[in-house]
């Protein structure tokens, strides 16, 4: 199993849940991304991007990093490439750290479809600003999360959702259909265990955990 950490250009609070994510992970950085590799401590294997947004004063270990560059006129936003080459290079699970927030609303709102893309096809992902957590929820068993009594968490839906079960929280749901638009599922907040199940459409998990 091969885990990768692609940093984005968005939000980012270092926390020790974020630390203990991305430990041990290969990291690939994305354009303005490298900004967050100082902010974590970390030297990425790869930079890529057209490299339109490069921070200033960058460390001279960050600038020292192998480089990848594409052309800014290109069919993909540097993420998509960085995960891309993550791929090729054997990724079989993947965590989009500042996949939340930053300049480019277009681009926060990309990082949430692309993530729900790579779980569909059989690539676990999850999104991170150290303050926000994103985990693509698809039909099938329930799944199980660790976060702590009290945290806030929405389930966003991507379409119409049939089924959905959600148990371990403020307020349970028990094999709902939820319109696409609907707000029923937005501001609950996890009680014990949290599990969810969904038997057909496709969802966004938005957590505040607990650092």
């Amino acid at each position: 199993m091969s885990r990768f950490t692609i940093l984005l250009g968005g939000d980012l609070v270092r926390t020790p849940r974020l630390d203990r994510q991305i430990a041990g992970t290969r990291i690939i950085a994305a354009d303005a991304g490298i900004s967050h590799a100082a902010t974590l401590g970390l030297t990425p294997e790869l930079w890529v991007g057209d490299f339109d947004s490069v921070p200033d004063h960058l460390p001279a270990a960050l600038q020292a990093v192998p480089t990848e560059t594409f052309p800014r006129e290109k069919d993909k936003t540097d993420g998509e490439l960085a995960v891309d080459i993550a791929m090729r290079q054997g990724a079989t699970e993947l965590i989009l750290v500042g996949a939340f927030g930053g300049p480019r609303a277009d681009h926060a709102f990309l990082h949430l479809t692309l993530a729900l893309r790579l779980a569909e096809g059989g690539f676990p992902t999850l999104l991170s600003s150290g303050a926000q957590e994103g985990v693509p929820l698809l039909p099938g068993p329930a799944s199980g999360f660790d976060y702590e009594s009290g945290t806030l968490f929405s389930v966003l839906g991507f379409s119409d959702l049939s089924s959905l079960t959600v148990e371990g929280a403020k307020w349970p749901l028990t094999r709902v259909d939820v319109a696409f638009g609907s707000s029923l599922t937005i501001s609950n907040e996890v009680r014990g265990r949290l599990h969810i199940a969904l038997e057909k459409g496709r969802a966004m998990l938005i957590a505040h955990p607990q650092p």
